[in-house]
């Protein structure tokens, strides 16, 4: 679980919960990357917090692992027994 902060401009955080889901869904980087059409890099930074996503990113992102937005972004860090 990571906060992505890195922008152009000074935004809150974004938490994601991408690694977690898509680890137990059994997929790479590199294979989530492939579905929703990104460089396998680009789903290390969203995990690491490194980068923040477009909203047709991370819409496309959830559309891929077959969860809601906010099952897979959100402002606020989840609760332990959430991750």
């Amino acid at each position: 679980m990571y906060a992505t902060s890195m922008s152009r401009n000074s935004e809150e955080p974004v938490f994601n919960q991408i690694e977690e889901i898509r680890t137990s869904l059994g997929l790479s980087r590199q294979e989530l990357a492939d579905l929703v059409g990104v460089h396998y890099q680009t789903i290390g930074y969203l995990e690491r917090g490194e980068y923040s996503p477009s909203l047709v990113l991370a819409l496309r992102i959830a559309q891929t692992l077959n969860k809601e937005v906010s099952e897979v972004f959100s402002l606020t860090e989840p609760k332990e027994g959430e991750k």
